[in-house]
């Protein structure tokens, strides 16, 4: 990685003066020790790039339908979405940047440090506004001697060009602090993605109402539309086609490690999507028991059970959210495949409570009781029965966690909205959540058989509420263990 261009500068310019500019801050518009005739050569001499044919972003044809029912929601007040700015990952390189769900969803922008506001129009409606980095200044040097200048990082796109893509009018982001700072009247802000923003609008915000506002817009996501529904099926798709990449290189994860399998996976989300929707687990033997599993560093050996958790990130953020739990070498042990046929079973009854105008707790309950069955069965809580495992909560020891989520731009999306329009919720169509049961024997548990310690198993699907009934996203994976092993023995040739 090259580094910033830092022009020598005479030591006596810095030395024992506290108050002097760092070596990298602009003088006079230029940097130090740039010659005046480098700065006026490179400011001509370049074609005209702006671009008149521009690839549509598929994300901004539904984002104005969206903005419509938030400006109706909060009618007369000031609306700020912020889409975050860049991290530092160590020194001066960053984490590669990734918007807020708010600002992507109701913008179809993915550039960092832009901000939308809603402007109130009167009693009722908004006028909206983006404000982005335009493109980097070729008078004052921007574009070559700043670290995220175009010759650095890229080529923005320019105001105009942003109006056309996103429908929205647009402005520089350098202006809008100072705009916001003035501005009367009530304001609500989604805060935790850009600290200027926020320090812009405080004594204007309070964090009740804009917590209301974030609540609102977690909770305008709990039912998809078509193209939202479009986007979840691609990205389960091409978790699928990373699924089998995956099986197909068993042989040199083996002779290395787990991340062999991370990633094999990470290439097939970045080739057909933005990204992996978070990080991939690749749990292998004994590690398949730990929730999140993402150190994958460890050994994969034949004969172990290998739980591969992770999700495919479409270009317009929308991510899938798959779990199989593969025999390395092809074929289930007689004990692998009990446990394993314990959990489908689970999920065949999670995935059956799945359905319009059904509570969401429903399909977890039903998968608990049928994974307490199974325990109760085989001896591992007494004699207690079932109906009393399940009123003590006895079975979470080795089941865990609940039983799945929603899904959409989060991995577990959502996340915000009340407790009676999602836990407490009802169904309707629209809706996609994941079904992902388990059953974890830990490797230093002695209340189990040592022959059950260190298998775990999880599977896990995403599943699209429909007016009569559900549909599988992810149902080109295999779940039933004969299937999964014909399909492992086809894939490996």
């Amino acid at each position: 990685m090259s580094e910033e261009l830092i022009p020598e500068t005479p030591e006596q310019e810095t030395e024992g003066n506290e108050a002097a500019e760092p070596i990298k801050q602009r003088k006079n518009g230029l940097y130090p020790g740039v010659s005046d005739e480098l700065a006026e050569n490179m400011k001509s001499g370049w074609a005209d790039t702006e671009l008149r044919d521009l690839e549509p972003i598929a994300q901004a044809e539904h984002t104005a339908a969206r903005r419509a029912a938030l400006s109706a929601r909060f009618p007369g007040e000031r609306l700020v979405i912020p889409a975050g700015n860049l991290k530092t990952r160590s020194n001066d390189t960053e984490y590669a940047f990734r918007p807020s769900t708010e600002y992507a969803y109701l913008t179809g922008d993915r550039t960092h440090d832009g901000v939308l506001v809603l402007e109130p129009t009167g009693a009722s409606g908004h006028e909206a506004t983006i404000y982005l980095l335009p493109r980097s200044d070729r008078e004052n040097g921007e574009f070559w001697l700043d670290g995220q200048g175009e010759l650095w990082v890229g080529r923005r796109h320019s105001l105009t060009e942003a109006e056309q893509l996103l429908g929205i009018p647009a402005k520089d982001v350098r202006e809008v602090a100072a705009a916001l700072a003035e501005a009367t009247g009530p304001c609500r802000a989604v805060r935790g993605h850009d600290a200027g923003i926020e320090a812009a609008l405080a004594d204007k915000v309070t964090a009740e109402r804009d917590e209301e506002l974030r609540v609102y817009l977690s909770e305008a996501r709990l039912v998809k539309d078509a193209f939202e529904i479009t986007e979840l099926q691609k990205a389960c798709d091409a978790t699928a086609r990373g699924f089998e990449d995956v099986v197909k290189s068993l042989d040199k994860a083996e002779a290395t490690s787990e991340r062999f399998i991370e990633g094999t996976f990470f290439l097939r989300a970045r080739i057909e999507g933005n990204d992996i929707g978070y990080g991939s687990i690749c749990a292998a033997g004994p590690h398949a028991t730990t929730l999140h599993w993402v150190r994958n560093d460890g050994a994969v050996r034949a004969g172990e059970l290998l739980l591969l958790d992770a999700g495919v990130e479409t270009n317009d953020l929308y991510t899938a959210d798959v779990t199989r739990t593969l025999p390395i070498n092809g074929t289930f042990t007689p004990l692998q495949r009990k446990i394993y046929d314990a959990v489908y079973e689970a999920q065949e009854a999670g995935i059956a409570a799945v359905k319009p105008g059904a509570d969401f707790r429903d399909f977890h309950d039903a998968s608990q009781r049928v994974l307490a069955e199974k325990l109760v069965e085989w001896g591992l809580l007494g004699d207690l029965s079932v109906e009393k495992v399940l009123e003590l909560g006895l079975q979470r020891r080795w089941t865990l966690h609940g039983t799945g989520h929603m899904l959409g731009m989060d991995v577990h999306d959502c996340a915000a909205a009340r407790t009676e329009a999602y836990v407490n919720g009802v169904l309707e169509p629209g809706v996609c959540l994941t079904v992902e049961p388990g059953l974890y024997f830990q490797a230093d548990d002695l209340t189990v058989p040592e022959e059950y310690r260190g298998i775990g198993v999880r599977i896990e699907d995403d599943i699209l509420v429909t007016e009569d009934g559900n549909r599988n996203l992810s149902d080109k994976l295999p779940r039933q263990a004969d299937e999964v092993e014909a399909w492992m023995a086809r894939l490996k040739g």
